[in-house]
């Protein structure tokens, strides 16, 4: 069953966050994620406002974690640490 990985993003170091972006795509890949959206225009409803807003699927709920616990993520993760407020949730789909 797919799953959604849905995350909110401030930028608050750009340089920083770019070693992020660097290394991230390649976990993502390994878990067959896709990406529904990432930045764009956004209209913030309720609760805090975030620069970005992104949603990745995945084959299942398991695949999502593995990602997000994946010795590739982590490493990303350490490069956005201190650059950005983040939310990230995962999601099982319907």
């Amino acid at each position: 069953m797919t799953a959604y990985w849905i995350a909110h993003v401030t930028v608050e170091d750009a340089e920083a966050y770019a070693g992020y972006q660097a290394l991230a795509p390649a976990a993502f890949k390994q878990y067959g994620a896709e990406f529904l959206a990432r930045g764009g225009e956004h209209e913030t409803l309720e609760g805090p406002d975030f620069q970005r807003h992104i949603v990745i699927a995945f084959p299942s709920l398991a695949a999502a974690r593995a990602c997000y616990n994946s010795a590739e993520y982590q490493a990303a993760k350490t490069r956005r640490d201190g650059a950005c407020l983040a939310h990230v949730t995962l999601v099982d789909g319907l």
